[in-house]
């Protein structure tokens, strides 16, 4: 073990053909905290106990130049130095090589050590290591700037020797940029860096990304390490702007709700002012929305905008185009009365922006497919409610309607009815059930007769405003009547072929009567139902029949 001291040997003769030769690093580089170890390697001729070994260090820091450690043969320290209680020295120099050892290394040991070698005979040879120190930084962060042309902050702190901050756009590094840059040394000795990047931004900047790499020293070379990346925000005026009509998609009719849109290309999105027709609108908004339109809704939307750099309007305009379909107006209107054998021609037509198709029906019945309906030699069965259904059939629900009735005038006939819907024997009688198509005032009549004689009831039936209006007149049959008189005649042996042992001892109702049912739908069908008195054979039998109007 070598001690160290201070200490200065002169007045020794040298011998002119020998020298001392001394070797050390050029530097030794450690983490603040570490452990450093200089080495010093030396050869002389003269034995150990003719060199005095002296450590040196000079400060970078103007406070501490020229402070000196010297060791010899004599172990001894230099006391009151930084490196009291931390320095100590391997090696007796009998083997050439020494080694300064500095425990838990500070920032300000980064010092040039000086190992002279004094020779009693050989002069003196000395050797220079530089130690270095380093500190690895904080992760740097950065954030956004929005005042002045100031775009963005970097900062990294509490590194040694001082980091370097370099500002990359989009993988492509900013050299010939403004960037301002701030060292601060903390109380610790460690190093802070702020850098501000003064950037005029162009549109061209609104997508491109921003971040920094710093490159900090560590022992052996040099480290990098990078922030996130930010977006900056661009303000910039626009130079196009579009229109477009947002909903409904395709075409539009009358009583559509209709929103129009409007986009600039400048940031922030710009305030638009909409005009109808060279006219000015109210909302100061990207839409404009448009209730219950109509074709004078029609015509050339504008939106507008300024170029606050020309001060010039920027417009972008659409087309808009209400379709229309008018009321359908039928010829002759409401009512038209003919003759028997009479022929008409009516029309249904409607206004339209549109192609449009129209169907006539008569009692949910297609009787026509044009605008245009011809009725020829008139019966009864012409007249009645005829509906015309006018559409465009490029738009769903696009349709109107008329309506024409039809009344026919002609001499009574006399028809039995043709839709017989039920007709069954009871107890009490015949029960039947029929249907009869109801177009005009008509009179009806029911007919019941059976072995013993007829009887018959008559209806007047009034078609009025689709609704049917019957009134019924009631005729009590007489067939209860007639079967009394017969079975009194009978009784008396009036009637041939009585045996004195037959009897009728069956009751008879007291009461036989038709009873009639009116029943009306959207097909003016009235159903009349009839039951006739006692139950007897086949040949029992009801007639319907109707006349039409007198």
């Amino acid at each position: 073990m070598v001690n160290i001291k201070l200490a200065l040997m002169t007045g020794l003769l040298f011998s002119p053909w020998a020298t001392v030769e001394v070797g050390m690093e050029d530097r030794v580089e450690v983490f603040r905290g570490d452990t450093a170890q200089i080495a010093c390697m030396f050869t002389s001729s003269e034995g150990i106990g003719a060199l005095t070994i002296e450590w040196f260090y000079v400060s970078f820091r103007p406070a501490n130049q020229n402070t000196y450690i010297q060791t010899c043969v004599i172990d001894s320290v230099e006391r009151g130095t930084q490196f009291t209680g931390r320095i100590s020295v391997n090696g007796t120099g009998s083997t050439g090589e020494l080694v300064l050892t500095i425990t838990d290394v500070l920032l300000e040991d980064e010092v040039e050590f000086i190992c002279q070698i004094n020779s009693l005979t050989e002069g003196d040879g000395e050797g220079h290591t530089q130690l270095r120190v380093f500190e690895t930084p904080e992760l740097p962060s950065i954030e956004r700037v929005h005042t002045g042309i100031s775009i963005g902050s970097c900062e990294v702190k509490n590194g040694y020797p001082k980091p370097n901050i370099t500002w990359y756009r989009d993988n492509t590094p900013l050299y010939n940029v403004s960037v301002l840059h701030l060292v601060t040394m903390e109380s610790s000795g460690l190093y802070s860096v702020r850098s501000d990047l003064n950037l005029k931004v162009m549109k061209s900047d609104k997508d491109a990304s921003f971040y920094c790499e710093v490159s900090y020293f560590v022992p052996g070379g040099t480290r990098m390490t990078e922030t996130n990346r930010i977006n900056i925000t661009v303000h910039y005026t626009s130079t196009v702007v579009s229109m477009w009509v947002e909903s409904p998609k395709g075409e539009i009719k009358e009583g559509d709700m209709v929103e129009l849109q409007c986009q600039g290309d400048g940031n922030p999105k710009p305030v638009f002012t909409f005009r109808h027709n060279d006219i000015e609108l109210d909302p100061d908004t990207t839409t404009l929305v448009l209730e219950n339109v109509t074709r004078s809704d029609s015509g050339l939307y504008e939106c507008v905008t300024m170029n606050f750099d020309t001060y010039e309007e920027i417009t972008g305009n659409t087309s808009l185009f209400v379709n229309y379909l008018d009321d359908a107006v039928v010829i002759p209107e409401g009512t038209a009365v003919l003759s028997e054998g009479e022929e008409m021609t009516a029309t249904c037509n409607a206004l339209s922006s549109l192609t449009t198709q129209t169907t006539w029906f008569k009692v949910l019945l297609v009787d026509e497919q044009d605008h245009v309906l011809t009725l020829k030699d008139a019966g009864f069965d012409t007249a009645g409610t005829y509906v015309c259904v006018v559409k465009a059939p490029e738009i769903e629900g696009m349709e109107t309607t008329g309506t024409l009735r039809v009344f026919v005038q002609g001499e009574a006939e006399h028809r039995h009815t043709p839709h017989l819907l039920s007709q069954k024997t009871t107890e009490d009688g015949v029960h039947s059930v029929v249907s009869v198509k109801v177009t005009s005032d008509i009179n009806a009549f029911c007919n019941a007769s059976n072995d013993y004689g007829t009887d018959a009831v008559a209806f007047s039936i009034k078609a009025s405003g689709g609704v049917i209006v019957a009134v019924i007149i009631i005729c009590i049959l007489l067939l209860a009547i007639l079967g009394s008189v017969l079975y009194f005649l009978y009784k008396k042996g009036k009637i041939c072929g009585r045996s004195g042992k037959q009897d009728l001892t069956k009751e008879k109702s007291n009461k036989d009567n038709i009873v009639v049912e009116m029943k009306s739908d959207n097909t003016e069908e009235a159903v009349l139902l009839g039951v006739n008195g006692d139950k007897k054979p086949s040949n029992d039998q009801v007639d319907f029949c109707y006349l039409p109007p007198i």
